[in-house]
Parts: structure tokens; sequence; C-alpha cells
């Protein structure tokens, strides 16, 4: 096989190497790899062998990331082996050579691009999918024409071939793996129609080729590699590099895309290969598909992204919501990710950007709510370097050493702190005399350390806050009961905890806070319906939601209430904090998570979903999607979007 892979149109094996300095342990390996039936290997495991050996720092820096099978298959199907197939399943009801001999000619003038294709796992699946889709044509053929195809030479018969199949990839190893790779599945097709129709078969020695590209295609003209006329699909898993890990030559590539795009510094690496893909298909038949990180589905991504792509005509075709990535090699991220498919060619039902069949909308940063409802903004901000923070093991020596500073210690909540209930206090010197701040020695030390770091920083704001290091950087504290909201909360719960909290209680930044609002306020918010626009409208960090208010609050569509329904409201809520109330050892994690939520609890949330679907107009069974294409339509109508 390797022998007829060498020459001078591969372009593999072509260079003049010594010979290697065999040991007798490297010498038996060797041999042991000579005996193996490498034809039992899947050809695509070459990308997962390389990711195994590579730095997982400088993976991670290249975003560098090989996707199993089956998740390359939930790509190439919907994207054309679908169609495909449904197409080969027409014409052979037609029983007609001609009809069956054009589609076979149209199976063979398909090309298919991978701008960012590694180790070339997508182009060596989708190029199988083909052959084995070509073999049931062949298989076809012969049966209408009567033929016994044993007796025949099936090189004429065999039309797909790997040249329909580009890449471009910035590593120069993994090309080699890729063509490698490409004619390997290749001879792997070839022993199974052998197998199946009678004859040998093979393209020994080999004169084509998948082209493979070493550059970095955000810096090149795809049409050198391959014309836009010409070719049919764009797919494969573009690199996984967070707006805020991208490295300088990463940031320079993004401005060279997307120009002066608002916006910019908050979006994905990946999206310079949905901008550039989408440039190539203008005017073209192309349709795409890719593997992304789900953060372009997710938060303020969606608008910055997609909003001037679909102002062009542009389509989601098809898409496959957040599922965790996976792959075969060792030290693998955890990586949430879409599928999303596009073209600019209208398919129905309308999917939007959130990857919901809804209208299409961007629910764009809005810093007021769209509803006539109370302002959310953050909690207070430390920016104290911990200083002004006492950890619960601290706390007892603390106040045991500085009793005077009990009048001015705080219980203090972040996101965490209030879902685990775990102890945390502050110093809330808002309101202290220096003559009683001097007499505190201890709140002293942490005053002048809380100084210092802000001396440190660079920002010229923070520097500025060292002026009055005994206050929080940011005061927003309500002097009343207030509903506390955490940004950050696990996927895996069916209602994000939220609570009321006293004035006494400082919230954190790491929160976010609704100063007057009432329990029907509370109820709307714990309800399935905002539970529902929320997990398909925020951002993600990881896959645990992250809550915000220019993006969840603000853009939500609250339903029209009569002080009645108010009233009935919270009565609902009321019973919903009774029956916290009856676990106080219990956390709200605890009590939120899915296996240990006490019946009572859940059956006081069922009863308030009930009543906000009915002020809604919600059907009572209506499904989670369905929720949520309507409130984006009451969203569209709010703000009177197209």
């Amino acid at each position: 096989f390797f022998q007829g892979i060498k020459g001078k149109h591969s372009g593999l094996f072509e260079e003049h190497l010594d010979l290697a300095s065999f040991d007798k342990k490297m010498r038996d390996t060797l041999l042991d790899c000579l005996s193996f039936d490498w034809a039992k290997i899947n050809p695509a495991i070459f990308g997962s062998m390389f990711q195994g050996v590579m730095d997982r720092d400088h993976r991670r820096e290249i975003g560098a990331h090989y996707t199993t099978e089956e998740n390359i298959l939930k790509l190439i199907n919907p994207l054309f082996m679908d169609e495909l197939r449904s197409e080969f399943k027409k014409v052979k009801k037609k029983a007609s050579p001609k009809a069956l001999a054009e589609f076979h000619n149209k199976l063979a003038s398909l090309k298919f691009l991978d701008p960012a294709c590694g180790c070339g796992n997508f182009l060596i699946i989708a190029y199988r999918e083909l052959r084995q889709l070509e073999h049931e044509v062949v298989r076809e053929e012969f049966k209408l024409k009567g033929i016994d195809h044993k007796l025949l030479n099936l090189e004429s018969h065999f039309l797909v071939n790997v040249d329909q199949f580009y890449g471009i990839e910035i590593l120069s190893w993994p090309c080699q793996i890729a063509k490698t790779g490409m004619w390997l599945m290749d001879h792997l097709m070839n022993m199974e129609a052998s197998e199946e129709f009678g004859k040998h078969y093979d393209r020994l020695p080999l004169t084509k080729m998948a082209e493979i590209v070493n550059v970095n295609a955000l810096r090149m003209d795809w049409e050198s590699v391959v014309p836009k006329k010409q070719l049919s699909y764009i797919l494969g898993n573009p690199p996984f590099v967070g707006a805020r890990w991208m490295g300088e030559s990463q940031k320079a590539d993004m401005r060279d895309i997307f120009g002066d795009t608002k916006g910019l510094g908050n979006i994905d690496y990946v999206t310079a290969w949905y901008k550039k893909t989408i440039d190539l298909m203008e005017g073209a038949t192309i349709r795409s598909a890719f593997v992304s990180t789900n953060s372009i589905t997710q938060g303020e991504q969606v608008a910055i992204l997609w909003k001037p792509l679909m102002e062009r005509g542009l389509f989601i075709n098809f898409g496959i919501s957040t599922f965790k990535w996976s792959s075969e090699a060792k030290g693998k991220a955890a990586v949430h990710c879409v599928i999303v498919g596009f073209s600019f060619e209208k398919t129905e039902p309308n999917i939007n950007p959130y990857l919901i069949k809804a209208p299409t909308v961007f629910i764009e940063r809005r810093t007021k709510p769209i509803c006539d409802v109370p302002e959310m903004v953050f909690g207070s901000m430390p920016n104290d370097g911990g200083n002004l923070i006492i950890e619960e093991n601290e706390y007892n020596d603390f106040i045991r050493s500085e009793p005077a500073a009990l009048p001015y210690i705080r219980r203090f909540m972040g996101s965490e702190s209030f879902i685990n209930n775990m102890k945390r206090w502050c110093l809330w010197l808002l309101d202290v005399t220096p003559s009683e701040l001097r007499k505190m020695p201890l709140v002293m030390e942490r005053v002048e350390a809380c100084r210092r770091h802000r001396l440190k920083s660079k920002r010229d704001a923070t520097y500025r806050l060292a002026e009055t290091p005994m206050l929080f950087a940011e005061i927003r504290q309500p002097n009343q009961m207030y509903v506390l909201v955490p940004r950050i909360s696990a996927e895996r719960r069916m209602y994000i905890p939220i609570g009321f909290e006293s004035q006494e209680t400082i919230a954190s930044d790491a929160t976010q806070i609704i100063p007057a609002a009432t329990m029907y306020h509370f109820g709307i918010m714990t309800s399935s319906a905002h539970m529902a626009w929320m997990r398909a409208v925020c951002g993600r960090l990881k896959s645990d939601y992250n809550y915000s208010n220019t993006i969840v609050y603000n853009n939500f569509p609250w339903p029209d209430a009569t002080d009645n329904q108010k009233t009935e409201i919270e009565k609902l809520v009321q019973g919903i904090l009774d029956a916290r109330a009856r676990y106080p050892d219990s956390s709200l994690a605890d009590l939120y998570d899915p296996h240990s939520m006490p019946p009572n609890l859940l059956k006081a949330h069922k009863a308030l979903d009930k009543a906000v679907m009915k002020l809604y107009g919600f059907p009572k069974d209506m499904s989670e999607p369905d929720m949520v294409a309507r409130l984006m339509e009451m969203y569209s109508e709010c703000t009177l979007q197209p």
C-alpha cells in the first residue's frame, strides 16, 4: 500500500530520509506494528492519536480539538448525506438506468472543503459515507442492467475519489496525517468493494489525492484551493478559543476578518470561520455546517455575529443544541458544543440563531427593561484584594480580637455563598467615623492593605479608589428587602435558586439584585416561563447558566396582570418560601438539586408555573421550545422587531 502512494503525484514520502538508528526494542516494536492488521483501524483515529501527543497548553492555545465519529455524523448527515440518501431512494424507485447514472455522476462531482481540517477526521468520515452510498448505486446499476459484476473490471464503475476533498490546516504534520488518512480510507473502501463485487480492486499506484494546504486559513483566499463555483459543501470543527483567551496573532486574524465590527472583543475565534465562509458562499450554492462552542448561539455573541450575516440573506438550515464535546484523545477538554448548518437557501421551519424553531430575533444588550418592571443591577463590588472580606475560618478570631468592629461586619453574599449557604462576612464601613476607625487597629490594617492593593492597579479608576480604601469600590446596596439572583448557576437545575434578602446582607457583584422587587416579581422570575427564556438566551460559563440583566432580564417580555392576579402569584410565592423554610439545614444547592429537591417544594413550584402559564395564555401542556418561541414573538412585539 505505502509503495503505491510514493511518487510524483502523491507528494508524500518524496523527501529523502536517513535511516533511523534503531535499538532492539524499537525494532521489535516496528515488527509488531507490521504484523498488525491495519485494515481494522478506522483512519479517523489518527486525529485523536495526534492530539494525544500534543502539549495540552499548545492544544488549548491553537484551539485544536478532534471530534468523535458520532458527532461528525451529527453534522454530515443533515448537511448532505440525508438528502443524498433520500434522492437515491427516489431514483431507485424510477428504475431508470439514465437517472441512476446522472445521480452517480452527481456524487462524483461534489466537492468538499474543511477550512480547519486538522488531521482530516471530517473529510475521512465524509468520504467513507459517500463511498458507501456509491456502492449502493453501483449495486443498483448492475441490477438494472442484469450484469454479473463478479466478471467485470470494477475500476470504471467507481467514480467517487479522494480528489473531491480539500482541507486547510495551519500545522504541517496534521496535513500529512490527513492525506494519509484519506488514502487509507480509500484503500479500505476499495477492499470493501472487492469483497462485495468479487473482483480485486485498488487504485495503485495512487495518482489522485485530497488537497490539504498548510497555511493559516484566515489569511488566504480559499478559492485558491477550490473555486467556489465548484464547491458544494464547507464543513468542519474550527478552533475553540474563547474571546478572552486569544493570542495576539489570533486577535489580528479577527481584526482582518471583521474589521471594526462593534463588540469584536466579545466574540470567539471560531466566528472568524463563519464570517469567512459566508463571504465565500455569497453568490454560490454552497451549504455549510460547523461544530462550534455553544457560546455563539447564546448571550451577546448572537447579535454581534449573526445579525449582520442574516441581514445579508443567510439562513440557518439546521441546528443541534448544546451537547458535551467528546474526543477519543487523552486529556480531552470540557467543551460544550452546537452544530450549525447554514446557507443562503431558506428552509422550513425557521430556525433562529438561538437554534430554536421560532422567529428570527436578536436579543441585544439593553440597559433598561423592555417592560414596566424594577431595574436589576449588579451587587456591590469590593475590588479590595480580599482585604475587606472575612472568611468563615477568620470570623471568630477577628471579632474576639477586634470586638469594636462587630457593628460594621455584615453577611456577604455572592453566587456561590448564596446557593451553598457558605458563611462569609465583610467590613461595611460606610457609616464609620474617623475616630471609630482609628480605634480598631485590625480593621485599619485591612483598610491599609486594601489601599496598597488599589495603588498597584494600572487602571486609573482603581488607582483613584485608593483614596477611600475603607469603602467598597462600587456600592449598590439597597436600603430595603431585595431579590437576589446568582449570576452563575448549574445547568442541571430546573430553576435558578433566587431569594429575598435583608438590607443587612451585602450582595456582591457576583450577583444581580432588584432593590424594588415585590413577591410578584419574584414569582414571575422563578417561574418555568422565565427559566425557559433564560436557558434560551443567556450566556454560559462552560455549561452553567450565566444570568445577566442586560441580556436576560431587560429583554424578558412580562405578562399583563391585574392586581388580583398579582395577589394570587404572591400567595403561590409564599408557598415556595414556606416549603424552603421547612429545611433550615439544607442549602439552596440541596433544595434545587433534581435528585434531592423535596416533593413539597417541587409541588409549590409547579403550582406557580401553572398560574404564570395562565397569565401568559399558554396551554398547560405547552413544551419549552414552543414557550420560548411564543416569548420571542412577544419580545418582537415589545421591541417592534420585524
